[in-house]
C-alpha cells in the first residue's frame, strides 16, 4: 500500500523544459557568447545544484569567469534577478499536475517533492499552485546533495513520516533518479510523456527497465488499486534507520 507519492519537479510536474530567449540576453549582459554560456550552465549544473559554486551571484560570476568575462558586482546582482525570472518563465506546470495532486490527497496519501535544482526554484516554487498541495519538499540546493544520493529520498520519507517501501516515486528519469529511488527502497515509475523528447535533462536514467506511464493521470489508479480503501491509514513513527544526523 502506498502511503505517499513523491514527485520529481522539472519534466515531471512540469512540461518539458528548454531555455528561452531570456537566457541569451542574460549571457550578453554578462559579456558571454550565448551558446558558450548555455554550455557552461550545462557543465556546472550538478555543482550549482548543491551550492558548490556559492550563492546565486557567485555562481553566475563563476560561470562567466570560465568564459573569460568578469562582470561587475552591480551587473551580477541585476542579472541574478533576471536569471530567476528566466528560469520561472521556462517552467510550465503540466495541466494535470494540480488535479492529480488533489485526487491523490483525496485518496489519503501524502505528497512529496524531491528535485535537483539551482537556487532559482526556491524563489518561485512557493508561488506555484502545486505548493499548497505538497506535504514535504526536498531540494538539492538546500540539502547540498543531489539525486541519486539515497539521503535525498530518505529525507523526504522522514518529513512525510513514511517508510521508503510505502512510497511511489514518479520522475522523468533525470539524475538517475529512478534507479536511485529503487535503491533507496521505493517503488519507482518513469513518466515517459511524449513532450519529453526535447527536455533539458542531466544524468538521464537511460538504462531504466522498470514501470513507466505516459501521463500523470495514470498515477492515480495505480495508487488507488494499491489501497484497501480510500480512507487514510494512521501514520507510523519513522523507522530509526531513516533518521538523518
Amino acid at each position: 500500500m502506498f502511503r505517499a507519492v513523491i514527485f520529481d519537479f522539472f519534466g515531471t510536474l512540469t512540461e518539458a523544459v528548454a531555455r528561452g530567449p531570456a537566457h541569451q540576453r542574460i549571457a550578453r549582459r554578462l559579456g558571454c557568447d550565448p551558446d558558450d554560456f548555455a554550455a557552461a550552465l550545462n557543465d556546472t549544473f550538478m555543482a550549482r545544484s548543491v551550492g558548490a559554486l556559492g550563492d546565486p551571484i557567485s555562481a553566475l560570476a563563476d560561470v562567466a569567469g570560465r568564459l573569460g568575462s568578469f562582470p561587475s558586482d552591480r551587473r551580477l546582482r541585476q542579472v541574478a534577478g533576471q536569471r530567476i525570472a528566466a528560469v520561472a518563465a521556462d517552467t510550465r506546470l503540466r495541466p494535470a499536475a494540480v488535479p492529480v495532486l488533489r485526487r491523490l490527497r483525496r485518496l489519503g496519501v501524502s505528497i512529496g517533492l524531491v528535485s535537483d535544482c539551482g537556487p532559482e526554484l526556491p524563489e518561485f516554487l512557493p508561488e506555484l499552485p502545486i505548493a499548497p498541495l505538497l506535504d514535504a519538499v526536498v531540494l538539492s540546493i538546500d540539502l547540498q546533495r543531489h539525486k541519486p544520493d539515497p539521503r535525498m529520498y530518505w529525507d523526504a520519507c522522514r518529513r512525510l513520516r513514511v517508510d521508503p517501501a510505502e512510497c511511489l516515486y514518479v520522475g522523468d528519469g533525470g539524475s538517475q533518479e529512478l534507479t536511485g529511488a529503487a535503491a533507496a527502497g521505493m517503488t519507482a515509475v518513469r513518466l515517459a510523456a511524449p513532450d519529453l523528447g526535447g527536455h533539458l535533462v542531466f544524468g538521464a536514467d537511460t538504462g531504466w527497465a522498470g514501470a513507466s506511464v505516459e501521463s500523470l493521470e495514470e498515477i492515480v489508479p495505480m495508487v488507488a488499486a494499491a489501497r484497501p480503501s480510500a480512507a487514510a491509514t494512521p501514520r507510523r513513527p519513522v523507522p530509526p534507520r531513516l533518521r538523518l544526523a
